[in-house]
């Protein structure tokens, strides 16, 4: 059955709209990455959590990074209007009104923290509530328009759900969380920047000042290989600092041997046609998979340990 308008006085229809939208907000499948490393982070921590209160702080962690994501595109309606790779989001594509997500994404803020703080722990909630707010307050909002360093900073929204899955069980912050936020802190740069090159004019367009449209390419593809660097000691830091074991240790040794490969590829070259960007392409997919096999390693590593 079709929608019915809504008509507002003197304002176009708006048409109700439909639940896929509502999740599309969310972007879940960013969401994927985020769900995985809390609940990574959740089972690698010492002790025991029921688990019906796992699964609920789990699921906390994805419906407040579903609510970050709907805030920042309540934020950014105008701005993903304009890029070829937004255009169809529901709000810029008009099937959805700009006050539901607003609600929507306040609403799914609030419900997390709470249940969160209800069914863990109140360290685990305002880890979460810090999340959220800074993702939407420091780097939607006040660095993502403002500096081309934006993503350096603003990649600390995403390192926060291995602190707050084991903050979830514990109930206090140890060395392993940390060590595991950093890695995340320093594999955004790389992993984004690589993205940002072949998407470069989509982000101008947008008037979005990120890296390579402010400095250019040639100093992108330096920083990159710059971060990847600082991310390699990030990511042995677990083995140095004897947090984990062997098999951590054996991948992340060869996981960032093939990181550090891809980066130095993308550092050499200077393609400028995005259609021609395979090896940036290439290390901006396996960045995705590096934390996957990373951060399944450290579980691993634990229950081995146990």
């Amino acid at each position: 059955m079709a929608s019915t308008p809504i008509m507002t006085e003197g304002s176009a229809p708006v048409i109700p709209a439909h639940w896929r939208d509502f999740v599309a907000l969310t972007k879940p499948r960013v969401m994927t990455l985020v769900v995985f490393t809390g609940l990574c982070g959740l089972l690698a921590a010492p002790g025991h959590i029921h688990p019906v209160l796992a699964f609920t702080a789990i699921l906390c962690i994805a419906l407040g990074a579903g609510a970050a994501a709907t805030l920042n595109q309540w934020y950014e309606a105008d701005i993903d209007a304009k890029m070829k790779r937004t255009a169809n989001r529901p709000l810029p594509a008009g099937r959805m009104d700009r006050q539901s997500a607003l609600h929507f994404g306040v609403g799914l803020s609030f419900f997390s923290v709470l249940l969160m703080g209800v069914a863990t722990n109140w360290l685990a909630a305002a880890v979460l509530t810090v999340s959220i707010l800074f993702y939407v307050f420091v780097y939607t909002i006040w660095l993502k328009p403002r500096t081309a360093q934006n993503i350096v900073i603003g990649g600390a929204a995403g390192a926060f759900p291995p602190v707050i899955g084991w903050a979830a069980v514990t109930g206090d912050i140890g060395a392993l969380p940390v060590a595991l936020f950093m890695l995340i802190f320093f594999w955004t740069p790389p992993h984004f920047w690589a993205l940002a090159l072949f998407v470069k004019t989509d982000y101008a367009a947008a008037g979005i000042p990120m890296l390579p449209v402010v400095s250019g390419e040639v100093a992108t593809r330096r920083q990159i290989w710059f971060y990847t660097a600082i991310m390699a000691v990030a990511a042995m830091a677990p083995v140095l600092l004897r947090l984990t074991g062997p098999i951590y240790g054996t991948t992340a040794l060869l996981g960032t041997a093939l990181f550090v490969a891809l980066a130095f590829q993308v550092f050499r070259r200077r393609e400028s046609d995005p259609a021609r960007m395979t090896p940036e392409k290439r290390l901006f997919k396996y960045s995705v998979l590096y934390l996957f096999l990373l951060f399944g390693a450290v579980v691993v590593d634990r229950w081995v340990a146990a």
